[in-house]
């Protein structure tokens, strides 16, 4: 057993913004260093290994979130009320609405428009000529998500900023989550001005939250925060996943073949793109006893910081982890999370990623890079902000 002295220490900022846009060779500094390393900057132990990362994941008796997974207090203090700040039979309450209208036969249900849907993106985008991959990468999101949730048409030109501002202020208060503070808080505002006014669509998930509070199973104070996060996340993680999905397969036109040749890869491919390029970065859990994770010993009340996006690069459990292979078996990924707390939505994840794929391999012979890719600056969603690309018609 090692006391905390003799845990190895981080002093860079993995959330700097140099560290958020090339975060691997920070993730490689901390594997090397040990299983559990201490970041200076953050106060927090980082979990960077895979095994560490998902034994964490599937002991929420002893990593809890309802204390929270962010990495200040204030959001913390903000988010109580959601799934993602939540354990135990509170989180199972939460999460069960969503869960009814994400089960396998809801989704399969809804796949042909999906299907539908996403073949429309692609033939816009192929008109076009020149895309920003980043919008097309939304197109499909931000049309099947809002609908689903029940989120009004007036509002929804400010999804994507608002949903981002959630993801920065789950990491350290630094500037970038002080600086899209406003933004949270203004869908915060909005959303209590929709369960105020009972502004949401007929059918909806939202309309089922407000049938609950009638009833008594969720407070009224729990609606706004729970529309917020049924919608955040089934947001910028899909749209994250299908713009890293094009920009891999633009710089890698071996493995587009090999999907065009043979598009029951898909499944597998949205898998090897999830562990590739991670859409979340990390998110903390706090012990709420001592513990010892790979012979160093936490103590009770510590953060601890499971790096999703790390633990999918790990040489430990991955053969040429910096290699793109869609050959490679990727189902174990973390970057849906695991356990209780993983993704709810990552089925809809999964079947609107793999429906522009599918119309991307019927459309289009190849994928170019045309400009300068920019990656967002975001605390925890890593996704594109712009990807220029030319679709090669097929």
């Amino acid at each position: 057993m090692r006391n905390r002295a003799q845990v190895p220490v981080y002093r860079p900022d993995i959330y700097s913004r140099q560290g958020i846009l090339d975060p691997y060779p920070h993730y490689a500094r901390l594997r090397e260093l040990g299983p559990v390393v201490w970041l200076a900057k953050q106060r927090a132990y980082a979990l960077p290994r895979y095994g560490e990362c998902k034994a964490v994941l599937l002991d929420d008796r002893t990593f809890i979130s309802g204390a929270g997974v962010a990495l200040n207090p204030v959001a913390n203090r903000l988010s109580k009320g959601t799934t993602l700040n939540s354990d135990g039979e509170d989180h199972n309450r939460r999460r069960a609405l969503l869960a009814r209208r994400l089960a396998p036969r809801a989704l399969r249900a809804m796949r042909e428009s999906i299907d539908q849907q996403a073949a429309a993106a692609v033939d816009q985008a192929l008109a076009q000529g020149r895309i920003d991959g980043a919008e097309l990468a939304a197109a499909l999101p931000m049309s099947v998500v809002p609908d689903l949730i029940g989120w009004p048409q007036h509002g929804r030109e400010h999804l994507l900023r608002w949903a981002g501002a959630t993801f920065d202020a789950l990491g350290p208060l630094n500037r970038q989550s002080m600086c899209t503070a406003p933004s949270g808080m203004g869908m915060m505002h909005f959303t209590r001005q929709l369960a105020r006014e009972r502004d949401l669509l007929p059918g909806s998930v939202g309309q089922e939250v407000l049938q609950a509070t009638d009833e008594g199973t969720l407070s009224r104070a729990e609606c706004p925060a729970l529309l917020i996060d049924y919608l955040a996340p089934s947001l910028d993680t899909t749209i994250s996943a299908i713009a890293s999905a094009m920009y891999l397969f633009a710089r890698h036109p071996g493995q587009w073949q090999l999907l065009k040749d043979d598009p029951t890869r898909i499944p597998n491919a949205v898998n090897e793109v999830v562990r590739f390029e991670s859409p979340l970065r990390a998110f903390s859990r706090k012990t709420i006893r001592d513990v010892d994770i790979a012979g160093t010993p936490i103590p009770a009340g510590s953060r601890v910081v499971v790096i999703y996006s790390s633990a999918n690069r790990d040489p430990l459990q991955w053969d040429h982890p910096d290699t793109f292979d869609i050959g490679r078996d990727a189902t174990r990924q973390l970057g849906f999370g695991h356990g209780v707390h993983g993704c709810v939505g990552q089925g809809l994840a999964r079947l609107e990623t793999q429906a522009m794929l599918a119309a991307l391999v019927e459309r289009v012979e190849r994928i170019e890079i045309v400009g300068e890719p920019e990656w967002a600056i975001n605390n925890i969603i890593h996704r594109f902000e712009h990807l220029p690309l030319q679709l090669i018609p097929a």
